[in-house]
């Protein structure tokens, strides 16, 4: 159940020197999300196209090659972008028929919110229906996370169709779901716990909204990559490492 530690640990130690050139992979993503509308959309649709691009980074810092921002394009480059592009519509549909879901549980208020059709008073926050809301949709999302938790390298390296990756990526998770509760739990913890407390802390010692986002930003950049990066080696430990002679994008130290 190490579920890749040896990755996890070998990683980190070769991305000092590349740890720019992975946050610049991961900030048009982020930026994309802060517009409303079309911008969330897309960003939320292509995630399977651009987590790739930390997939193939963590490929190449493996391999002891170096990475650039041109791996942000990786995935568009690909011969299997139709393939993903499906999957992040797939994705896109899952996340909203999850949220709609929810309706079913708390009369549809975390649904109007995350829309901006009402805005969260005390009360609903006293009630609990938005928190009850949002955990029926995060359990309502499983299967679908399960499902497409791999199938994106295993489009693009393995080239396999969408419904044929979408399984493989579901009976994986399967067999491994005790791993992968641990796994869920121990992010859970570390990406609301910890901005959690430390914006009470901030809130305790300065008590400045502006301080505490700019605190806030570039520790859930920060924490956003090493999740990506963190879905390499659990991919490696389950389906084993990509073929070599699957195309790499060319880098600087290749045409050096």
């Amino acid at each position: 159940m190490d579920l890749g530690q040896r990755g996890v640990c070998t990683i980190p130690q070769t991305t000092r020197r590349n740890i720019h050139a992975v946050l610049g992979i991961y900030v048009p993503d982020a930026a994309a999300q802060f517009y409303p509308g079309a911008g969330s959309d897309l960003a939320a649709g292509s995630d399977p196209v651009f987590a790739m691009s930390f997939m193939q980074a963590c490929r190449h810092i493996e391999q002891g090659k170096r990475v650039f921002p041109n791996l942000l394009l990786v995935g568009f480059r690909s011969p299997a972008i139709k393939n993903l592009v499906i999957l992040g519509v797939l994705h896109l549909i899952a996340g909203v028929v999850a949220i709609g879901a929810s309706a079913l549980v708390d009369g549809g208020i975390f649904w109007m919110t995350l829309t901006g059709q009402t805005a969260l008073d005390a009360k609903e926050i006293r009630d609990f229906s938005i928190s009850l809301g949002m955990l029926f949709s995060a359990v309502a999302y499983t299967p679908a996370a399960m499902a497409f938790w791999y199938a994106a390298p295993l489009i693009m390296w393995e080239e396999m169709p969408v419904s044929k990756a979408v399984f493989y990526s579901f009976f994986a998770v399967w067999r491994e779901i005790k791993a992968f509760t641990v796994y869920g739990l121990a992010w859970a913890c570390i990406g609301v716990m910890l901005p959690a407390i430390i914006s009470v802390l901030i809130a305790l010692l300065i008590g400045n909204a502006a301080v505490t986002m700019m605190v806030l930003l570039p520790l859930s950049i920060a924490l956003t990559v090493v999740m990506y990066c963190s879905f390499y080696p659990t991919y490696t430990h389950i389906f084993g490492r990509p073929d070599d002679a699957s195309p790499l994008p060319p880098t600087a130290d290749d045409q050096e």
